[in-house]
């Protein structure tokens, strides 16, 4: 049978970061650094899963260019499996351009993402085999409405779901029965529900048919919901030097929590933990995560 596997369908990035020296000037030449490096949601959460332990395929749509090849060797090295990934003749692999001044605030941004569109339902029809043997989908909330309702009719394996804004997490809601997990942020999860506290927008979204919801709370840390159970946890203690990452590792925890067998508060303070650490480097990817250190910091014991 193999060992099992996670599948993530969502997005990669290059992002492009330039940082002046000084304060912007418009219309012309800031002296500063730039700097290239992988993103996008889905290429984050499966970054973090392979760091976890968990092996890890992506679904996703790559160009012929060499921001493909940038993207196909950082992935390899991540330890991603894109061997399914759809290549795009004459495509642009998505990237993601942003100026910020010396106090890294961003003042403009061009995001080139018209590739996503490719994560269509024929493609995801065609690797239907390789999902329904999963032990759990990922699915990235930028992806296209059609094929997250595709991924939500005829997905068999356990989903999960992070709706990544306000705006695309209506995309969800078609498929919101359909979902094990979902992991909003509070305004994600009002605005999905309705509802005005965090306590009220998780138990609509069980009421929805969710097995599990788990509703980030920033510093006031995360409020963990299952049909007939509620509870909020606190973060841990943290060092903050990139709030960035921390949502992406956040639902990478989520799903290594939920394959593991372990209860509600369990997987919650190992996400959190895992979040902790996430955000305790200059990179939006820590690469110092590890299962065993994540159980550290949320002083938990592996079985």
């Amino acid at each position: 049978m193999g060992k099992p596997y996670v599948v993530v369908v969502g997005g990669i990035n290059i992002d492009i970061c330039g940082r002046s020296e000084g304060p912007l000037i418009a219309r012309d030449s800031n002296p500063g650094t730039i700097r290239l490096s992988m993103g996008g949601v889905g290429r984050n959460i499966a970054h973090n899963l392979s760091l976890l332990g968990m092996p890890v395929r992506m679904l996703t749509a790559l160009g012929d260019d060499e921001y493909a090849r940038i993207a196909r060797s950082a992935c390899r090295e991540a330890g991603i499996d894109l061997s399914r990934a759809r290549r795009v003749p004459g495509g642009r692999t998505s990237s993601y351009l942003f100026i910020a001044g010396p106090e890294g605030d961003m003042a403009l941004a061009v995001c080139d993402a018209a590739l996503a569109e490719k994560v269509d339902v024929p493609y995801l029809q065609r690797k239907l085999p390789l999902l329904n043997r999963a032990a759990a989908v990922v699915l990235d909330g930028n992806l296209m409405p059609e094929a997250i309702e595709f991924l939500g009719q005829n997905c068999r394996a356990p989903l999960f779901a992070d709706p990544v804004s306000v705006t695309k997490g209506h995309r969800l809601e078609p498929v919101l029965s359909r979902l094990h997990t979902i992991k909003p942020n509070l305004l994600e999860a009002l605005a999905l529900t309705g509802a005005q506290t965090a306590e009220e927008a998780a138990g609509c979204l069980l009421d929805r048919g969710l097995k599990r919801v788990f509703v980030s709370l920033g510093e006031r840390g995360l409020l963990c919901a299952e049909p007939g159970r509620q509870l909020q946890l606190p973060c841990p203690p943290t060092e903050l030097k990139n709030a960035t990452g921390g949502g992406d590792a956040m639902m990478a925890a989520l799903v290594t929590g939920f394959l593991a067998g372990w209860d509600l508060e369990k997987t919650g303070r190992f996400a959190l933990a895992v979040s902790s650490l996430a955000v305790e480097s200059e990179e939006t990817i820590n690469p110092a995560l590890s299962f065993q250190a994540a159980l550290k910091r949320a002083e938990l014991k592996s079985e």
